[in-house]
């Protein structure tokens, strides 16, 4: 497995750049990381360790982006990071233990209601609005939940992050994506720790689709700082509607197989 063709490899980096960029805008790089290492022939258990390895770079890097440009201050929003990170690693410990099914089956109608409010919701925009909840409150209660999530599942974590910031702590949509990248960082340092203890990841692999994340989110963070609103909503729209397509179209989709189809 660590003696990958180089053609796989230039297929993962392909994939992970484009991963990059498309979740340093709207998330939901995971919904073609994981599927290439998989395509690639890389075990169940293995993908999503590393997945957390190579995504580190991406979330990582559209930080630093949208901070050397003001738009998140790292240093004080640390403490979020942190609690993300906690977070991620409590579901990360869970994920062995509590079977992952109502989630997967809840999850793409989560995901279909996210892409409607921020569809069809008019004011949603660049500028930061009335915040329903104390920067303390966000801290202790929404950050935590959306990393433990993370931990057990992960797919669609951007999103509900996004969905916090906008609608509970009052942020424009830029500044929301920003603040989300940071955070998603905290819970992939989370899980990645729980998974690296677990000896189930692939460190050439995860460093070589890292630099194609690293590169990605660096072009998607800038496109996103100079478009804005525009692009940001979107996308955003999009990549949830898709993640929650891929979901429902997966044979192994619990509904699905609960209702036979």
């Amino acid at each position: 497995m660590h003696d990958l063709a180089l053609h796989i490899l230039l297929f993962l980096f392909a994939a992970a750049f484009l991963a990059g960029f498309i979740d340093s805008i709207a998330g939901g790089g995971g919904m073609i990381t994981i599927p290439a290492m998989l395509i690639a022939g890389i075990p169940p258990l293995e993908t999503l360790g590393t997945n957390k390895l190579q995504s580190l770079f991406g979330s990582g890097s559209a930080s630093i982006a949208y901070a050397r440009h003001g738009h998140v201050n790292l240093r004080e929003e640390l403490p979020m990071a942190l609690m993300s990170a906690a977070g991620a690693v409590l579901g990360a410990l869970l994920a062995t233990v509590v079977p992952a099914d109502v989630l997967e089956a809840v999850l793409p109608f989560l995901l279909i209601g996210i892409a409607l409010y921020f569809g069809f919701k008019p004011n949603i925009g660049d500028l930061d609005k009335h915040r329903r909840l104390s920067v303390f409150l966000f801290t202790v209660t929404f950050v935590p939940l959306i990393g433990l999530y993370d931990g057990v599942f992960g797919p669609g974590t951007g999103s509900f992050f996004m969905l916090g910031f906008v609608s509970l702590a009052g942020y424009g949509i830029l500044k929301a994506t920003a603040h989300t990248k940071f955070l998603n960082f905290g819970s992939n340092i989370g899980a990645f720790f729980v998974f690296l203890l677990s000896g189930v990841v692939l460190w050439k692999i995860g460093l070589t689709m890292g630099v194609g994340q690293f590169l990605g989110a660096q072009v998607g963070s800038r496109y996103a700082m100079a478009k804005g609103a525009k692009i940001i909503k979107p996308l955003l729209v999009v990549v949830s509607i898709a993640l929650a397509i891929r979901l429902l179209a997966d044979p192994e989709y619990p509904l699905r197989i609960w209702l036979g189809l």
